[in-house]
């Protein structure tokens, strides 16, 4: 790399061929494009992603979630319905109770690699 002095701008000149192209990536099916994308819109809303937090650190009930996150028991049933139905969360019956839990972790990883990016910026 080569560096222009202009002044008090210092500029560098970026070795970058425009010649040379880089091949694509690969792009995967359609369907798991739209599968990704969904999922994406299910972790897209504050609540499911406190959600996603609490069910992190272990499975967790109806109550417990709203008493965690301080919303009501209609909003948390509401959000965990979309999170089931995007294959986020599963719930297993106890009872009277439902337990929830992450599907896997890797959203979980998701989750937290993009709130820690919110609060770099």
């Amino acid at each position: 790399m080569s560096t222009a002095d202009t002044g008090d701008l210092e500029f560098t000149e970026h070795s970058h061929d425009p010649f040379t192209t880089t091949p694509p990536a690969p792009v995967p099916p359609k369907a798991t494009l739209d599968a990704a994308g969904e999922i994406l819109r299910a972790l897209a809303a504050p609540v499911r992603i406190a959600i996603v937090l609490q069910l992190r650190e272990s499975g967790r009930c109806v109550h417990e979630l709203v008493e965690a996150l301080g919303v009501t028991q209609p909003l948390i049933s509401q959000h965990l319905r979309v999170l089931k139905a995007a294959g986020v969360v599963r719930g297993e019956r106890n009872g009277r109770e439902v337990l929830y839990e992450l599907v896997d972790d890797h959203l979980a990883h998701i989750v937290v690699d993009a709130v820690a990016h919110a609060e770099e910026g």
